[in-house]
């Protein structure tokens, strides 16, 4: 289980380094990234959290390339990063992404299949569901199809791999703080408090 963030080729981005994405996939978070991962990382929430012109009730944006595009994200009420968990079986080859209109702020719905009422929806198109029954729980990559590939782990195991999951989150999120100090030092606290917000996790220590 890796949490994941949605991205797609950074196409003229020049504000700070950013890795060369090819196409749309999946950016695995953690304390490993390089600093032109966590550039692209923090470029794609951003963007993703840019309101359109048209319906941008905020604030005038500053005149500064930097503090123009950091704007949606900084003054957004919900900020929101597109993503998910992704599991997959290394026995079998079968993966549960993330579907469409899924976000990493909501990691923890995956908790209410062990601690609430036993199963989560994870987006659509596809439709990831995770149940819980009894001691086992199956996950479902879409169950839109009949022929879904599924995943059956214990429940024990699937605490195992979330607390795995939330301390990758953690360590990114820490990596992600450091690397707002040095490239975006005059937004380096906001930026990092919107991102333990997009990632429901608690702010970093301080260092």
């Amino acid at each position: 289980m890796h949490p994941v963030l949605e991205v797609f080729p950074p196409g003229d981005f020049a504000l700070w380094p950013v890795a060369a994405v090819e196409r749309y996939g999946y950016l695995p978070l953690s304390g490993r990234l390089d600093t032109a991962e966590v550039g692209t990382a923090v470029m794609r929430i951003a963007d993703y959290n840019d309101p359109d012109p048209e319906e941008d009730g905020c604030t005038p944006r500053p005149a500064d390339p930097v503090g123009a595009f950091l704007h949606g994200l900084l003054t957004v009420d919900t900020p929101l990063a597109p993503g998910g968990l992704r599991v997959t079986d290394t026995a079998t080859g079968a993966a549960l992404l993330p579907g469409c209109c899924n976000g990493l702020e909501e990691w923890r719905a995956w908790l209410q299949v062990l601690d609430g009422d036993g199963q989560a929806w994870f987006g659509h198109d596809p439709a990831p569901h995770a149940e819980r029954h009894g001691g086992t729980v199956r996950l479902t990559a879409d169950a839109d199809r009949e022929d879904s590939p599924v995943i059956d782990l214990s429940a024990a195991e699937l605490r195992r791999l979330l607390t795995g999951a939330e301390r990758g989150l953690a360590d990114f999120l820490q990596l992600a703080a450091d690397w707002a100090v040095r490239h975006l030092p005059g937004h380096a606290a906001g930026v990092t408090a919107v991102l333990a917000r997009c990632l429901d996790l608690p702010g970093p220590a301080a260092h």
